[in-house]
């Protein structure tokens, strides 16, 4: 196995760079379920909602299907070698959002029924691509998360590393929002987007993503010692039997539940509010109107929740001394109140300030985890990345229960429950037993 004797910050800076790709192709996804709200299922009738959460649920089903494949490859063929073909499957998942593009665009009565709602073949396309685009982003995860983990930076610890790299994959997801509303639909009213505008950003989106693969193969990227199994040698105890590591993946299905329902359902729920005659203000405006465009308050409060795990990685980015659980207590606790707050004041700016106490979870969560685990870490980390489906079920859930209930205003009772069970994780499930400690076996 290569080991990493060259200098660590290039093939972490180089690994961030691809991270800060699989950020912005994530909002990218989830901010496409408003616009296409009104493109593709004008005519879905009482289940919109439920339908359109089906863009986040296939993605974060492409993480549980596909995580495990993750860490399957990093043993088989390394670091390396992984990430390019993640990269290359979010390649297949692009071609597919731009088949489904111009389906919608070329031939938009195609459609079949579900009940009373008609939905176009070119939204079902839409949402295979969005499972491979997932599947894409759940493979590069397992190569990064780790190896930000292990790799060796002076002056610096995982957490901190970790926060680095979520940072660079915050701007991403920062300025995902406003791509979509500016880029791809011209800052039009979201009422009169079509579905015809997504070709041309699309096909450019495909071959920057081809540039990429092309830099990284002749980028090094060498294997890190003691983070992965060799070809041969076998693990002599089950993942599962870390406490504190299964107790983790909960506590990270939970996290990304809450953190992509948020961020995909709250400009749903601004539209909602919107429709009825609420009124959301920023600084006192209830428009967001610059040279003519209508960039949509609901991008605003989108954009701003990501931006929060923008500002919160990078303050955190700098808590050398500051514990992964301390953090995740704090965070915790606050993301409780906040959620509490928002749902019976319906003001959806309290949901926002959310991402702020969001943007350091996935590092605390992630180090509390994998502490001890040595050449379990590999397989940890696809099985950890794995529970990112929490995302796509509860954002689901959600969108039902906003069918079911009329209003998604109680539906983040959801987002409370999960702030719990992460607080419950900071507090006693991340405890390690003297036991799971693999370095004070081996001794």
């Amino acid at each position: 196995m290569n080991t990493q004797k060259t200098n660590p910050l290039a093939p972490f800076l180089i690994l961030t760079f691809i991270y800060f790709i699989v950020g912005f192709m994530t909002t990218i996804n989830e901010q496409l379920q408003a616009p296409l709200k009104f493109a593709f299922l004008a005519n879905a009738g009482s289940l919109k909602n439920t339908f359109i959460t089906l863009i986040s649920f296939f993605f974060g089903l492409g993480y549980l299907v596909n995580g495990r494949t993750g860490s399957r490859w990093v043993n088989a063929f390394g670091y390396k070698s992984t990430i390019i073909r993640g990269l290359l499957i979010m390649v297949l998942g692009l071609l597919v959002y731009l088949f489904s593009s111009w389906i919608g665009y070329k031939m938009p009565d195609a459609t079949f029924s579900v009940g009373n709602s008609v939905i176009p073949y070119g939204f079902l396309a839409f949402v295979i691509g969005s499972f491979l685009i997932g599947s894409a982003a759940a493979i590069i995860q397992v190569v990064v998360n780790p190896y930000a983990a292990s790799c060796q930076l002076r002056g610096t610890q995982p957490v901190q590393r970790l926060n680095i790299l979520t940072g660079i994959n915050s701007i991403g997801t920062t300025s995902a929002p406003f791509f979509v509303t500016l880029v791809i639909f011209s800052g039009v009213s979201i009422q009169q987007v079509e579905i015809s505008q997504l070709l041309f950003p699309l096909s450019i989106m495909i071959l920057c993503v081809l540039a990429v693969v092309l830099i990284t193969k002749r980028l090094p990227i060498p294997d890190i010692e003691n983070t992965r199994a060799v070809a041969g040698e076998k693990l002599e105890r089950s993942i599962w039997s870390f406490r504190h590591f299964t107790l983790g993946v909960l506590a990270i299905f939970f996290y990304v539940g809450t953190e992509v329902a948020i961020g995909a359902n709250v400009n749903l729920h601004a539209i909602e509010l919107m429709e009825s005659g609420h009124s959301i203000s920023f600084f006192g405006r209830t428009d967001f109107v610059i040279g003519g465009m209508d960039l949509g308050i609901h991008a605003l409060l989108s954009t701003l929740y990501w931006g929060g795990f923008l500002i919160g990685r990078f303050v955190s980015s700098f808590f050398s001394k500051i514990s992964a659980r301390t953090q995740l207590i704090t965070t915790s606790s606050l993301a409780t109140l906040l959620a509490i707050i928002s749902m019976f004041t319906q003001n959806l700016w309290f949901l926002v300030a959310i991402g702020l106490l969001h943007s350091s979870m996935w590092s605390c969560i992630y180090t509390l985890s994998i502490r001890g685990l040595q050449k379990y870490t590999s397989k940890a980390s696809g099985l950890f990345v794995s529970a990112v489906f929490g995302g796509a079920l509860l954002a689901l859930l959600q969108g039902g229960l906003a069918d079911f209930f009329g209003s998604w205003r109680w539906t983040w009772i959801l987002t409370v429950v999960c702030e719990l069970v992460m607080l419950y994780y900071a507090l006693w499930g991340s405890r390690m037993k003297e036991t799971e400690n693999l370095k004070q076996i081996s001794s």
